[in-house]
């Protein structure tokens, strides 16, 4: 009977642990929280591109847009400051998901919702979180453009 409950006692533990998420990723989040500001956006090939970021605006719009994560509930919300485009707030849902242990990547899940965190569409974005310290993050989302692969680098600082 000792046996059958230590036996027991192991096999919730390995289950409870392997829900968790990973130190990589609690890290990430502590990182992630608070003000950032999306300086600039680039390309990884020369050209003029004509992109609808996260189906909402432009590369000129989303510039300068400031953000803001507020990782305990995984929600956000970012605000396009541009006159010259439609102003105002957007809010979304994240989630950051580590991809590999042994490298440390990870993709980073934008879905936009409404105030009270609904999504409208239950549409999201995955992007890759290329790189992240306490000053700066880059976001990179591959798309294909006439049969070939282009990278978007979106880089953001921290406020």
């Amino acid at each position: 009977m000792k046996k059958l409950v230590t036996a027991l006692s192991i096999c919730a533990f390995l289950i409870v642990a392997s829900c968790g998420t990973s130190k990589t990723v609690r890290t990430s989040k502590k990182v992630i929280k608070g003000n950032w500001v999306l300086n600039s956006i680039t390309y990884n090939q020369a050209g003029t591109y004509n992109t609808t970021l996260l189906n909402d605006a432009s590369k000129a719009c989303f510039e300068g847009s400031t953000w803001q994560f507020i990782p305990n509930n995984n929600t956000g919300v970012y605000t396009i400051n541009d006159t010259s485009c439609s102003t105002g707030d957007r809010h979304f849902v994240f989630t950051i998901q580590e991809v590999d242990a042994e490298t440390g990547l990870y993709d980073f899940l934008l879905k936009p919702t409404n105030e009270k965190h609904k999504s409208e569409t239950n549409q999201g974005f995955r992007l890759k979180l290329s790189a992240l310290s306490d000053t700066a993050m880059q976001w990179q989302q591959t798309v294909s453009v006439s049969g070939s692969s282009l990278t978007i680098n979106m880089n953001f600082t921290k406020q």
